[in-house]
């Protein structure tokens, strides 16, 4: 069995688990090839077996399963690496409980235990896609949480005018524009004030970073829907997003959004339900008062 491995740069405390997370691959006699901005933050430790390293989505064609070693945004990182492949992935969380990394070191050699014997559901995620203008985003032009489109810097407000399968929905006059998935919707979304969406409800969710108009709200569309923006600025530019990777474009761009032909495949076990990750992550249930 082929294993891909992706991870992020750890505190040093962090060096036991992580070495024994590779001794139990090793014990397993799994083939590891692990991304090269993770090889080089492992250089210096002792780790068992032939470590060798990816670099595109075309290297990771026949692996197994992808382990990520960090938190959501790794996986988030994960996602762009796999692409169309849908490799399943299994988020080991190297901090607080993630929404989409959701096991711990700890869990391990359960995890492992679980996929040799086929006792896992993969939980498909719906991608949005970027109808990529000049190929901004290279060969990753999509995203699992979100896709944003903001004011650069300190300039004034800008208008995002947006259209529904070629209807006109809307003028929003604001900092700027989210367009998120369900799994996006406990992000960025969600801390401008949208709603929580489910991960399999088959929608988009629109919701406006700052508005002027204070009766403009976040709003659940079918995710068969195609979204087109043209934005009106005073300024040259304005700042779109995918996930975490940003780029500055021409404010005169006109932009595309649909749903992407391909998934993101996260790995769950047994007695998994996101009711579960919601009430731990927010909080739900306690007296968080004091």
């Amino acid at each position: 069995m082929l294993i891909a491995v992706h991870g992020k740069e750890f505190d040093r405390s962090l060096q036991a688990s992580i070495s024994n997370f590779f001794a139990l691959l090793h014990k397993h006699r799994f083939e590891v090839i692990v991304s090269e901005p993770f090889l080089a933050c492992l250089q210096g430790m002792d780790l068992p077996g032939d470590l060798k390293p990816y670099a595109s989505a075309k290297e990771l064609k026949g692996a197994n399963f992808m382990f990520t070693l960090g938190g959501d945004g790794t996986i988030l990182e994960a996602v762009t690496h796999i692409g169309a492949l849908e490799t399943p992935v299994i988020g080991v969380n190297m901090g607080r409980l993630g929404f989409l990394a959701t096991i711990g070191f700890g869990q391990i050699d359960y995890a492992i235990t679980q996929i040799l014997a086929g006792k896992y559901t993969l939980d498909k995620r719906v991608l949005l896609r970027l109808e990529d203008p000049g190929e901004l985003f290279k060969a990753a032009p999509f995203a699992l949480n979100d896709f944003t489109i903001l004011k650069k810097d300190t300039s004034s407000m800008i208008v995002v005018h947006a259209y529904v399968d070629g209807e006109f929905l809307n003028s929003y006059w604001a900092d700027g524009l989210i367009i998120s998935t369900p799994t996006g919707s406990t992000g960025y979304s969600l801390s401008c004030g949208g709603p929580l969406v489910l991960p399999q409800s088959n929608n988009f969710i629109i919701t406006p970073v700052s508005p002027h108009n204070l009766n403009v709200r976040p709003m659940v569309l079918g995710d068969s829907s195609v979204l087109t923006f043209k934005i009106d600025a005073r300024v040259e530019n304005v700042l779109i997003s995918l996930d975490s990777r940003s780029v500055t474009i021409p404010a005169t761009t006109e932009l595309i959004i649909k749903k992407e032909n391909f998934r993101a495949s996260l790995v769950k076990f047994d007695g998994y339900h996101p009711f579960d990750t919601l009430r731990k992550k927010l909080y739900w249930g306690q007296d968080v008062r004091n």
